[in-house]
């Protein structure tokens, strides 16, 4: 919708750690957006400040969307957010997401589980990958918001600092290089930024942080050479977001069980108060 990279993806459960907002403005219509971590089972502070994060964010929308995997069967998880989002009385949108991954018959399928979720005011197929259904998102948005003043400049992007998206967009590369345990215990901080504006070059220093010295092993690779495909995949995101060149020096450090000590959440900026 936004037409650029803003929110990292990969095939790791609970991939989003920030909630943050993303301004869509068609001249009529102002949607923010907010993308929430997923709502799920904590198994530590990490998770809990995550799941904080996720319904606070849902007592302060509009409209809600529900996505629906299209690949994956409706089960019990979805269930359980349900019961948040039925207590809401917001709009509620049911959205079929990843439809270019299966056929026609179990989008229908999908359609049918989902309704008994949640009470829904419409639903939609979309196809991001595709650019499917997703005007048809935008429209039924509009018919559910409500007239208001525009809270945002109209030439507001996101309200995620560079820091933070530089973040993000490591922690990406690691999550898409790396399996098992090691992407859950892996966090991200910029640490410094020097810009030289002659030079449109951007200098940027950032530790990742992991939890024991058997992951920073890992993510090193043999020779360095894991790190420094991190490090050059994430270059080429970080020099699209920032229209320079960028020079990215990464460190990594073991700090033992930081997923479960609030300070270090807070450095890392999962604080969700």
């Amino acid at each position: 919708i936004m037409g650029e990279k803003l929110a990292i993806t990969s095939r790791t459960p609970q991939t989003t750690r920030h909630r943050f907002r993303a301004v869509y403005d068609t001249g009529d219509m102002q949607m923010i957006i907010v993308d929430t971590p997923g709502i799920h089972k904590p198994k530590d502070a990490l998770g809990e400040e995550l799941n904080e994060s996720a319904l606070q964010a849902l007592a302060d929308v509009d409209v809600i969307a529900f996505l629906i995997d299209a690949s994956q069967p409706v089960g019990t998880g979805d269930e359980w957010i349900a019961n948040h989002v039925n207590e809401l009385s917001c709009g509620k949108i049911l959205v079929i997401s990843k439809a270019d991954l299966v056929k026609k018959p179990v989008i229908a399928e999908r359609l049918e589980q989902a309704r008994g979720l949640c009470d829904f005011d419409a639903e939609v197929v979309v196809s991001a990958k595709h650019n499917r259904g997703l005007d048809d998102f935008i429209d039924v948005v509009y018919s559910l918001l409500p007239t208001g003043p525009r809270w945002f400049p109209k030439d507001t992007g996101v309200d995620l600092s560079d820091e933070v998206l530089i973040a993000e967009f490591i922690r990406e590369k690691i999550l898409r290089s790396t399996f098992d345990e090691v992407p859950h215990s892996v966090g991200v901080a910029v640490e410094d930024i020097e810009r030289i504006e002659d030079r449109r070059l951007m200098r940027i220093w950032a530790v990742i942080y992991v939890e024991r010295d058997s992951q920073k092993g890992i993510i090193i690779g043999k020779h360095g050479a894991m790190l420094q495909t991190i490090g050059s995949e994430a270059r080429e995101d970080i020099e699209k977001l920032l229209g320079l060149h960028v020079n990215l020096k990464l460190w990594v450090k073991v700090r033992p069980d930081w997923r479960n000590r609030a300070s270090d959440l807070r450095t890392l900026g999962y604080d969700a108060k």
